[in-house]
């Protein structure tokens, strides 16, 4: 993919690129929603990615290019307004330009960028994470400043949220940032505090790509985050970490049903994040499927971010021979999810198993069987 990068850079632009870098898209282990409510969450990099070529361009002229759409999008550098329409994928890279200066950083004065990707977008992977770092990286690559890589992942954080407009945590940038090849990465995101713990032997991901549409800017994604930040003002806390499941019990009748409920995904979540991490660790990939089932059943009930199709694909999956476990990967509200298998789930399972969803809902997912990867990084050409 790196030299069909340099290749289609070079057509767009008329000469070759500067810089290259790539950012993989990430699995949400476990944690769903704990980010931003400042709890822990485990992640997986895969190894699909988004790649970008950039170079520079006259002064004051921004010039972004993607595979998916011909001709280049031109925003004047002195004028960075957010786009709309088919030109809003544009506010993820302008958005990390734009925020440069936020951390203290030099924003290249002009710049022709492309990104070609692997990683389906809309699949609940974090195709934006991960094309906000490999962005971030090709930007600080032309200027050359080199700041930590924790702050290249909350730079890709703040483009996303005071950008894009998304109210995201940590979770998908801090795990594209420093994914490990078989290692996931646990983040507790108060810190926010990033280390990797080893995936045991024998552990396979497979995705299941539903194509139902993500509306995470202005829809129910904002609305979550919303009900998480009243619940917890309306029990005098900063955030819903601050509360244990017997304490939130207590003070149920101080809180709204519906919030109730939210909360009580939240801080339930983030204790099962624990008992994941402690299964892990003596390599009980049985108990930890039972864990990320539990995970979906309390997004589907009580955080109420998941879909019928979702539930079919779990239940599916749940039932099926050499699956330890499967749960929604993502905000949810649509896009995947993520089976926990053994070696020996195959293609012929999961062909089975999306052939009765398409019987059931008249189309049929993408099936994607990843490996983990190492994080965001520039790259040769």
């Amino acid at each position: 993919m790196t030299s069909e990068l340099v290749e289609r850079f070079t057509r767009q632009y008329g000469h070759a690129p500067t810089v290259l870098a790539r950012a993989p898209g990430r699995i949400e282990f476990i944690g769903n929603h704990t980010d931003h409510n400042g709890g822990t969450v485990l992640g997986a990099a895969i190894n699909l990615d988004v790649r970008v070529a950039a170079g520079p361009a006259p002064a004051g002229t921004l010039r972004f290019a993607s595979e998916h759409f011909s001709g280049a999008v031109t925003v004047p550098a002195g004028d960075p307004r957010k786009q709309t329409g088919a030109q809003s994928w544009v506010n993820y890279p302008l958005g990390v330009w734009a925020s440069l200066k936020e951390f203290g950083l030099r924003q290249p004065n002009g710049v022709e960028y492309l990104a070609l990707a692997d990683l389906p977008s809309g699949a609940g992977l974090s195709s934006s994470a991960a094309i906000e770092l490999a962005t971030a990286l090709a930007f600080l690559g032309l200027t050359g400043d080199e700041p930590a890589r924790e702050t290249i992942v909350k730079l890709g954080r703040h483009a996303e949220n005071n950008f894009v407009g998304v109210p995201c945590g940590i979770l998908d940038q801090g795990v594209s940032g420093f994914g490990k090849k078989d290692r996931l990465v646990f983040i507790d995101c108060r810190g926010p505090s990033f280390k990797t713990v080893p995936l045991p032997a024998g552990a396979h991901f497979w995705i299941f790509n539903t194509h139902a549409k993500h509306a995470l800017v202005d829809g129910l994604y904002a609305t979550r985050h919303r009900e998480c930040q009243d619940a917890a003002r309306s029990l005098g806390v900063a955030l819903l970490a601050d509360l244990t499941p017997a304490i939130l019990e207590q003070a149920r009748a101080k809180l709204p049903p519906v919030y109730f409920l939210r909360a009580k995904h939240v801080v339930e979540e983030i204790d099962r994040v624990a008992r994941v991490r402690t299964a892990l660790a003596r390599g009980d990939l049985v108990e930890t499927g039972r864990l990320l089932v539990a995970s979906h059943r309390s997004s589907q009930t009580q955080f109420e971010n998941s879909t019928a199709e979702l539930d079919f694909l779990v239940d599916m999956l749940a039932a099926a021979p050499h699956v330890f476990g499967a749960r929604l990967t993502g905000g949810g509200f649509g896009g995947a999810v993520m089976a926990l298998t053994d070696a020996e789930f195959t293609a012929v399972q999961a062909a089975q198993i999306a052939q009765a969803y398409r019987n059931r809902f008249g189309s049929e997912p993408d099936v994607l069987h990843c490996e983990t990867g190492d994080g965001a990084a520039r790259i040769a050409a």
